[in-house]
């Protein structure tokens, strides 16, 4: 969960998953749509779908794997879950590289090799390797990047309360806070769309979409004006922003009727009471477009 997301977010999906899941065997046992409803507001999607795939692993292996190839084994553990991991949990000498790793490298190193390319990344999980105590390696993995989190900070780093100071390259050369370099990532991509809130009594009309986005098979979304070109539009109920990594969108949000228009035949359709709606996997356009409109 804390894969691309802040921890005071994660924390309480991790709290209500915990509570229904609270085994790896109940997990493992637990249907994708299940746990997409409950992961639904956090994002990044896959990673509900590749925690469900590891669990199954899991259990199908009948034991947590304890070594770092087991680690990443698993569905959606890359090399920093693994090594973190097997170092905290099981003191295996793996060395844990984050951004503030990374930053912190290349500031005591005063290295300006581009962050952003493999083979600067490469290198210097190599160093953080050869840094790396054997002896207690989850503790120094942590100290490491609470080092780069709370001392040696993105903008303004405070030097002057660095523990390592004295080592650090790029402070005596006076250039620490120019580093580490990056590459400039993708440009901006500005998007609009719509989307329509069609009620029944206490029903919501919600619209499923398949080939839009792999990612997001299978979850609820609110129907757009091209899902039900029928519709007729009666009131903006307001806007929001969303974005998904240099794609920002700006939706409007508004009621809407299908005044003795057809639901499209085969379109993957369905009217949900409000109740059901926390049970559902939903959208996160949708979750915020029902915020919205008052009904969430």
């Amino acid at each position: 969960m804390l894969q691309q997301t802040r921890a005071e977010t994660a924390i309480p999906y991790y709290r209500r998953f915990l509570d229904r899941y609270p085994t790896v065997e109940a997990l493992a046992a637990a249907s994708e749509p299940d746990v997409l409803a409950l992961w639904s507001g956090l994002g990044y999607y896959s990673r509900a779908r590749n925690l469900l795939r590891a669990a199954r692993q899991i259990a199908a292996a009948g034991a947590f794997p304890c070594d770092y190839a087991g680690l990443r084994s698993l569905a959606g553990v890359g090399d920093y879950t693994a090594a973190a991991v097997a170092s905290i949990a099981f003191g295996l000498p793996h060395a844990v590289v984050d951004g503030n790793v990374l930053r912190v490298v290349a500031r005591m190193r005063n290295d300006a090799a581009d962050i952003a390319a493999a083979r600067t990344r490469l290198r210097f999980r190599d160093i953080a390797q050869a840094w790396l105590d054997p002896r207690h390696p989850g503790l120094f993995n942590q100290a490491l990047m609470e080092l780069g989190a709370a001392v040696c900070l993105p903008r303004n780093p405070r030097c002057a309360v660095c523990p390592v100071a004295g080592l650090c390259l790029a402070r005596a050369a006076g250039v620490a806070a120019e580093l580490p370099v990056k590459r400039p990532g993708s440009a901006p991509v500005r998007l609009e769309g719509a989307l329509l809130v069609i009620r029944k009594g206490r029903r919501i009309l919600l619209h499923q979409r398949e080939a839009a986005a792999r990612r997001m098979v299978g979850f609820w979304d609110l129907p757009s004006p091209e899902d039900l070109p029928g519709a007729q539009l009666l009131e903006r109920l307001g806007g929001f922003r969303h974005t998904i990594t240099h794609h920002h969108y700006s939706f409007s949000v508004t009621a809407s009727s299908l005044d003795g228009s057809r639901i499209p035949a085969g379109g993957a359709f369905c009217w949900f009471t409000l109740e059901q709606l926390a049970s559902i996997p939903l959208s996160t356009t949708a979750r915020k477009g029902l915020t919205v409109a008052g009904v969430l």
